[in-house]
């Protein structure tokens, strides 16, 4: 994968599923300092015997990483952990394999790269983004699909909550103006700013979703609101503009309909 924003430390290796949810597929991470011959996996991706094999060949693989449980990123976890014996490593303990569940702030030195966990939940319970704080001058974050490098975020079905989701993006927005490495579409530049805007964007959607329920009354329901606030949404995603719906209506039910921008 080609990027405009080049990692001393982390490359990309972008998995063969792309489709509407996963935009170009699903971004892998070779993680290694220059000249180390062991590499971290970040999000070892779906199950394509191709795609394993080429992480395979990056290097001696010692440790894997799983930002959040979704099977676009995870599948190939048990695979990569057989052939390498690497520890797989996620905030939830049932998608750790070999290895103890990530920590918040927690500090791991690997492949001469030293990572930070930061727990950002809301697309999923279990999310977490990866910061690389030596790579360039500002660092590097993989977010998963807690920012993307395209579009925006859904908060996903079963467990996705968008309270915790705004949490999230405040505490990103307060880190440093380092580059974004997502876990789909390009890398792209400033933490702060990618993090405001999605802020910005989420409170303009709920704004809109509380006028569109007060406006509809009786008929409104997921659906409707839905043709309100995403009139033009492709069939494709459809889903995904209802599960955000779905979200904005919990979050509003539980914020006492207050929310303002």
């Amino acid at each position: 994968m080609v990027t405009a924003h080049p990692s001393a430390l982390a490359r990309a290796v972008l998995a063969p599923n792309p489709g509407p949810m996963t935009l170009d597929g699903t971004n892998s991470y070779v993680v290694r300092a220059p000249g180390s011959g062991s590499v971290v996996i970040v999000d070892p991706g779906p199950g394509d015997a191709d795609h394993i094999d080429a992480l395979m060949a990056s290097g001696s693989v010692k440790l894997i990483l799983i930002t959040h449980f979704h099977g676009d990123h995870t599948e190939a976890s048990a695979e990569l952990h057989e052939r390498s014996g690497a520890p797989v490593r996620a905030l939830d303990p049932a998608f750790c394999i070999g290895g103890d569940p990530l920590v918040d702030g927690e500090e791991i030195t690997a492949a001469g790269v030293r990572i930070t966990a930061v727990t950002t939940p809301g697309h999923t319970a279990d999310s977490v983004c990866f910061v690389l704080p030596d790579d360039g001058p500002f660092g590097s974050i993989l977010t998963g699909d807690t920012l993307l490098g395209r579009g925006t975020t859904v908060i996903a079905r079963p467990d996705g909550n968008l309270g915790d989701y705004l949490d999230s993006l405040d505490r990103l927005r307060n880190l440093d103006a380092m580059t974004v490495r997502p876990g789909h579409g390009p890398a792209v530049p400033n933490l702060h700013e990618i993090s405001s805007r999605y802020l910005q964007h989420r409170l303009q959607r709920l704004d809109e979703v509380r006028t569109a329920r007060r406006v509809l009354g009786a008929r409104a329901n997921v659906g409707s609101i839905t043709d309100t606030v995403y009139p033009d949404v492709d069939a494709s995603v459809r889903c995904a503009a209802e599960d955000s719906v779905e979200a904005q209506l919990a979050y509003l039910d539980s914020a006492g309909d207050d929310v303002t921008l």
